[in-house]
């Protein structure tokens, strides 16, 4: 019987259901009477013998089923048996159904009696080959169960432990007997063990096995935290009735712990590689550190802030890291740093959270300059170089901190703290060698940025000192300019304009873009800007002045020239061929519009070396752009440059501008040419608002290129402001030329030049008359500064020279040079020119010269 369950009134029997112990040992019985014959034969002796109850009733029991050669002996033993002897054997017996297979059954014979008190027998017979089966399969369980290497349990339906196994005991300590009866509670913290309960019960209802179902909790008299892998199976009966569940447990810690450290590695290898990508996009000093914590949050940690020095960001060209004697020495903390940027994961705390060291023990904010207490945590990690852990306070979210100094070059260039919160897992060793990789990669990039920003501002300063200082002023030429660098993420770019006054109130209008960016282009710029200053002096006209400045910039940026090495000393020839491949690939390229505007005829001649067209905009006209010849770039070399000469109506306006304006990398060319000459359509306007307008019209914004703007709006010299006169080549001519002047002074209020300008006068048409050929043109111009000019169709030019004592002429141009502001000569399609400038009374007069000036010239 399976159960005999207890009631109030007693026991109640319940039969056996299948599967009971009684159907695997095969037990079967029968019974001999007194006379040696079979009388009962069980059903079990039927299937166990092959022989049914009528085949076997009334015979002899060894004639019945044993071997011949066994009867003898057999009589024997049944006769002992009737005279009322117990016996136990084996006893050899013919299997049913098999021809010479013989089986071995265990019969236990117990002597019984009749009513009429005659001696028989009842016979119990146990198939031998079953109880060997049994015997082994509870063998095979045995050393399976309590031989196992594994922890095993077997829990019955009610989910407590049947039988545990010895290396389950060893684990959770006692006997194996002393675990029957316990719960998963017993061993496991309260949410694991309801999980294993769950799938228990899962388990035995369902029948479904449960396999590496993963526990974790710890040995009895260890706090090592233990990670199990569980395989449940629900057991049954021979009948196929349930009975319980199997538990099978491997300890797995060591290869969690692996698999942990193969994740972190996997981890720190995509954190690495996301770092590559994203960090140092940009070289913005503040735009990097929010992309090293963009990397780092929550990837790596939960909060975290980085602090550079505040030298870094100012541009100091201190060492960065370097903190002052004063504040280190005395107590006074680290350097100043500012707090650039910080991020956090914690929803629920605020970012004025993340773990601090500053001196005065609040957190800083984002842009705040702090510095460290100097006994801190985080002073120590900026001194040492070294990173420092900082364990959380009582009380606070973060769990731990680590400083972590940015190292690039072996200068420190800031710190940053990766903080994890409470109930993350804690940094280990190879969270500080990624926090080091970390920070060391965002700052080779913060001190690139920093570099670039450095040279960035050099050549920002080096442009802006060589564009004209305040508004340019020129004869008959209303002018206003502007010039917008790029932005801070762009290299400075090689644009420049110019405005030069030339003689006979003439100007010069330049606007210029070297190709390239940064400071070598920038100090290419300031090269070709000064030559053009200086050919611009020598009054030579625009195409001469673009073929110089080709043959200088194809000198630009080349270290040797014609095979000469910097010290003049001659190269071999194959050092300068390869010294020439060097300089061609730093050849600059430039492209440049130089334009001579004659206030006196409104008339501008152009020349453009692969410049930009300007463009005209006359008064009530659609701006124009004027047919200009484009030309080679300059440094190209090799074709001639073309002049055009036009003439531009009284208030016309006058646009001159570099590419950067008109092009971006979302506007085409056309497009903003189109944009352009839209903008310029009302040129009515003050010359200083037209250029707003142009500027807020366009897309400007893009800071992808400099943009130089020059615009001039044309006024022209009043007739009544220049006298001019036609000479006759003959002595006389030198007074006419004196009265001509003092006349025309008179009618202009000059009172106070006349005798100077007299003076003067006669020199130059002395000269002409004893040096040149031809007629004579005077010429006198009054703008800002009065100018006179004689003309003659001579070539030679005069050359200023000391006359020698005992010389009686020669001093006519000392003297112009002394009397006058300024003075030159220039040659003419016809001839040359030679020309003085006085400053006007109201403006400065130039002081008269001393006795001993005078003397001198003598």
């Amino acid at each position: 019987m399976s159960e005999i369950p207890e009631t109030a009134s007693g026991v109640v029997w319940q039969s056996s259901p299948p599967g009971s112990i009684y159907d695997y040992i095969k037990v079967a019985s029968f019974s001999i009477g007194p006379d040696g014959l079979v009388d009962q034969w069980s059903r079990r002796a039927v299937d166990l013998f092959g022989i049914t109850a009528d085949e076997v009733r009334g015979k002899d029991p060894v004639d019945a089923f044993m071997p011949a050669e066994l009867r003898p002996r057999g009589h024997r033993q049944i006769a002992e048996i009737l005279d009322g002897k117990e016996w136990t054997g084996l006893v050899p017996f013919r299997m049913p159904g098999a021809l010479g297979v013989h089986g071995v059954a265990e019969v236990y014979v117990m002597p019984s009696e009749t009513d009429g008190g005659e001696q028989g027998a009842l016979c119990i017979v146990v198939d031998v080959r079953a109880l060997r089966r049994i015997e082994t399969d509870l063998a095979a369980s045995q050393a399976i169960f309590g031989q196992s290497p594994f922890g095993f349990l077997l829990f019955g339906t009610d989910l407590t432990v049947q039988r545990a196994n010895e290396r389950f005991a060893t684990v959770f300590g006692g006997a194996a007997d002393d675990h029957r009866g316990r719960t998963v509670h017993d061993y496991l913290s309260r949410p694991e063990a309801n999980r294993m309960d769950a799938a228990l019960r899962r388990v035995l209802e369902t029948g479904e096995s449960v396999t590496d179902l993963q526990i974790v909790g710890t040995a009895p008299g260890s706090t090592d935290r233990r990670h199990w892998s569980v395989n449940l199976y629900r057991v049954h009966s021979g009948s196929g009735r349930p009975v319980g569940v199997a538990g099978l447990g491997t300890d797995v810690t060591r290869r969690q712990i692996a698999a942990r450290e193969a994740a972190s590695a996997r981890r720190n290898l995509a954190l690495l590689n996301e770092a590559s990508a994203r960090i140092g996009n940009s070289l913005d000093l503040e735009t990097t550190a929010r992309e090293l914590l963009d990397v780092a949050v929550p990837g790596f940690c939960d909060l975290a802030a980085v602090d550079l020095y505040q030298g870094l960001l100012t541009g100091d060209e201190a060492p960065p890291g370097q903190a002052s004697p004063h504040a280190e020495g005395f107590g006074g903390g680290s350097a100043e740093l500012r707090r650039v940027a910080i991020a956090s994961a914690v929803s629920d705390a605020p970012l004025m959270t993340t773990p601090d060291c500053s001196a005065d023990g609040t957190p800083a904010e984002v842009g705040e300059v702090h510095r460290y207490a100097f006994n801190s945590p985080c002073a120590s990690a900026l001194r040492t170089a070294r990173v420092q852990s900082i364990p959380g306070e009582e009380g606070s979210l973060v769990q731990s901190t680590l400083a972590v100094p940015m190292v690039a070059h072996d200068t420190v260039v800031g710190l940053v703290q990766f903080s994890r919160a409470k109930g993350s897992e804690p940094f280990g060793e190879r969270d500080r060698a990624l926090a080091v990789e970390l920070a060391a990669r965002a700052a080779v990039c913060i001190d690139n940025a920093r570099l670039y920003r450095r040279e960035h501002q050099r050549a920002l300063i080096l442009q802006r000192s060589l564009l004209p200082p305040g508004d340019p002023e020129a004869a008959g030429l209303d002018i206003a300019c502007r010039y917008l660098p790029g932005t801070t993420t762009t290299e400075v770019g090689g644009d420049w304009f110019d405005v030069i006054e030339l003689p006979g109130h003439r100007t010069a209008l330049v606007v210029g873009d070297v190709m390239g960016r940064g400071l070598r282009a920038a100090v290419a710029m300031g090269e070709l800007r000064t030559a053009v200053r200086t050919l611009a002096l020598l009054d030579l006209e625009p195409a001469e002045v673009l073929s110089a400045l080709d043959e200088i910039a194809r000198g630009l940026g080349s270290p040797s020239q014609n095979g000469r090495s910097a010290g003049g000393t001659q190269v071999p020839s194959r050092v300068a061929h390869k010294s020439r491949e060097a300089d061609l690939s730093e050849v600059y390229l430039a492209t440049c519009v130089y334009a001579v505007y004659d206030p006196v005829t409104r008339r501008c001649t152009f020349a453009n070396a692969g410049h930009l067209p300007p463009v005209l905009v006359e008064p009530g006209e659609e701006a124009l752009l004027l047919d200009v010849p484009p030309g080679m770039p300059l440094g190209v070399g090799g074709e001639p440059f073309e002049e055009v000469e036009v003439e531009l109506p009284e208030g016309s306006l006058l646009a001159l501008y570099t590419d950067g304006l008109v092009e971006s990398r979302d506007h085409p060319l056309d497009e903003g040419l189109r944009a352009f000459r839209t903008a310029l359509t009302d040129p009515v306007r003050p010359l200083e608002d037209v250029c707003d307008h142009v500027l807020t019209s366009l897309d400007t914004a893009h800071g992808e290129d400099d943009i130089a703007l020059l615009m001039a709006r044309i006024q022209g010299l009043p007739a009544d402001a220049v006298g001019d006169w036609q000479l006759p080549r003959e002595p006389r001519s030198v007074g006419r030329a004196r009265e001509l002047a003092r006349a025309q002074l008179l009618t202009w209020g000059l009172e106070a030049l006349v005798d100077t300008v007299e003076l003067l006068v006669s020199e130059l048409v002395t000269n002409a008359l004893r040096y040149g050929e031809g007629e004579i043109r005077l010429r006198l111009l009054r703008d800002r500064t009065l100018v006179c000019e004689v003309w003659d169709a001579g070539l030679v030019q005069p050359r200023r020279r000391r006359a020698r004592e005992t010389d009686e002429g020669g001093r006519g141009l000392q003297l112009v040079g002394l009397l006058s502001a300024a003075w030159g000569s220039r040659r003419t399609p016809r001839g040359k020119t030679v020309w003085f400038e006085l400053a006007l009374p109201d403006e400065g007069s130039a002081s008269e010269p001393t006795v001993e000036q005078l003397l001198s010239m003598f």
